[in-house]
């Protein structure tokens, strides 16, 4: 099955590449007196995506066939691709996998944030769901996204909207 391990190379890419992006967004919004919240829960967004390659990796080599719909579920995880750097991009500097707040920034209302107020946990959650399903990976599936949803409902989407409260009325709408 070499296409489980293109896919678990090109996840693993796309992860650095965007934790050095987040980094680089960090130093910027440190020097524009940025605060970060939740700095607390960030460790178990990481170890959640670590178990989450470890786990459609493994259990997708066991099972060794693909799924009758692979298609289907390529397509959700490239759609879900697509609206991930729709989020990034509408973002820009602004884009973060930390809780930041920026002095007088001004509250993003463009792009996928026009629609939904958290695009990017919404294209991250079919992620997680569809990748392994293509490998037959539901077992991975289930329990990242299930796991995922926990985190982001009870601690994650919580903390930022905590982190907003305590910023108050700065944020320009």
């Amino acid at each position: 099955m070499v296409a489980i391990w293109v896919a678990l190379a090109f996840v693993a890419l796309q992860r650095l590449l965007e934790l050095r992006l987040a980094r680089n967004n960090l130093q910027w919004a440190r020097s524009q007196g940025a605060q970060e919240y939740g700095r607390e829960h960030y460790p178990l967004f990481f170890l959640l995506h670590l178990g989450w390659m470890l786990g459609w990796l493994v259990e997708g080599l066991v099972r060794s066939q693909p799924s009758p719909i692979w298609w289907l579920w390529l397509a959700v995880f490239l759609l879900a691709q697509g609206l991930r750097y729709w989020a990034i991009l509408s973002l820009g500097r602004y884009w973060n996998t930390r809780i930041l707040i920026v002095p007088g920034a001004k509250k993003v209302t463009t792009g996928p944030y026009r629609y939904f107020p958290h695009p990017n946990y919404l294209a991250v959650a079919l992620e997680l769901l569809s990748l392994p399903l293509i490998f037959n990976a539901w077992l991975t599936a289930s329990v990242a996204t299930i796991l995922n949803a926990i985190l982001l409902l009870s601690i994650r989407i919580p903390a930022e909207e905590r982190a907003l409260r305590q910023y108050g009325q700065g944020i320009k709408e």
